[in-house]
């Protein structure tokens, strides 16, 4: 731990983390150099950048700032908010297995666009809706039945993991339902893309990301280490601990539902970010800016796999994910078993 001091003010860091979420942040950066050079008409990255900065053809940059960043920008920020949920569900279930994905939030969200597309036949900013709509609702049913004072620990893993299936056999349902253009649709936005995506479909998100960061990082950080430590020593230590901990699942259900309302439910990103990035810092407390760093890169990185794996085929972004994840969800649960904590 370092302490940056000026005048009467003193910031505390610590130099390990500064470096690897620069390092993340490097690695997101140059694979969305990478990936906006992608495509039919290639780009180098030195031309990239350079329209970046407002230079080259304008044709390139018609290609470059209409065509190509908007995906990527919706990448980035999904990436973010992701990593940064993930990290904040792992820090108050105190548990490597605190996922949206495991407990439910993102089945919810899917709940919602499935109802908006089969039962109401919705499109564009309803599917968005519904996908915000589904995960809010999703969280309130579980702040309900786990109580004020059971949203951490075991109690809240377990009623995630029953709401997911029921919510599972709901959308499983609801597709059996749907004609065949709404399942067409369904199945498209279920399988969590970037493809196609605008300016409109990530604003809401960087609005969000722009109101719920600063929150985190800057009010919740420090409470959210001592919630780690306990709820009694949190206590002892002057934290609001239901106060906290409500408000800082309100932010994390609200930026896991519009990061599923901008690209689809891409799983797993939210389960892996925060405990690479832990390993990584090894710093104790939530790890909010590494973990966030740390879901840009790896939802870039798994986007530019889907598009190059296969030549002329490209995978939905949700498709890497899922298989890398399904991977090292196998590998978390076997370690978690060996080491006795389930």
């Amino acid at each position: 731990m370092s302490v940056l001091r000026a005048g009467d003010l003193s910031v505390r860091f610590r130099p390990r983390a500064l470096t690897v979420g620069a390092a993340c942040l490097a690695v997101a950066a140059a694979l969305a150099v990478v990936a906006i050079g992608s495509g039919d008409f290639p780009l180098t990255p030195a031309q990239v950048v350079e329209i970046l900065l407002g230079g080259g053809a304008p044709s390139d940059a018609f290609i470059v700032k209409e065509l190509r960043l908007p995906r990527v920008v919706t990448g980035l920020a999904v990436g973010a908010a992701l990593g940064l949920g993930g990290a904040v569900f792992q820090s108050l279930v105190r548990n490597p297995l605190g996922s949206p994905d495991i407990l439910g939030f993102t089945q919810g969200a899917s709940s919602g666009v499935l109802v908006t597309i089969v039962v109401f036949g919705g499109g564009g900013a309803a599917v968005a809706f519904g996908a915000i709509g589904g995960g809010i609702v999703t969280g309130l049913v579980i702040m309900a039945l786990t109580g004020r004072h059971g949203l951490h620990g075991q109690r809240l893993i377990l009623i995630g993991i029953g709401i997911a299936a029921i919510l599972t056999g709901v959308n499983g349902y609801l597709l059996t339902q749907a004609q065949i253009i709404d399942a067409a649709r369904a199945f498209l936005w279920l399988a969590g893309s970037l493809n196609g995506r605008g300016w409109s479909d990530v604003v809401p998100l960087l609005i969000a990301l722009a109101l719920i960061v600063p929150f985190l990082v800057l009010a919740a950080a420090r409470p959210m280490r001592m919630l780690e430590m306990g709820d009694d020593a949190a206590q002892g230590l002057g934290i609001g601990v239901e106060r906290v901990r409500m408000g800082v699942l309100v932010a994390a259900v609200l930026a896991i539902a519009l990061a599923a309302a901008a690209a689809g439910p891409v799983n797993f990103v939210a389960l892996v970010a925060p405990q690479l990035a832990r390993r990584l810092t090894r710093a104790p407390g939530p790890n909010l800016v590494p973990s966030m760093l740390m879901g840009a890169a790896l939802l870039m990185a798994a986007d530019l796999i889907g598009q190059r794996a296969f030549a002329g085929t490209q995978l939905p972004v949700g498709v890497v994910t899922g298989l890398i994840g399904g991977g090292y969800l196998v590998w978390l649960l076997v370690t978690e078993r060996k080491s006795g904590r389930i």
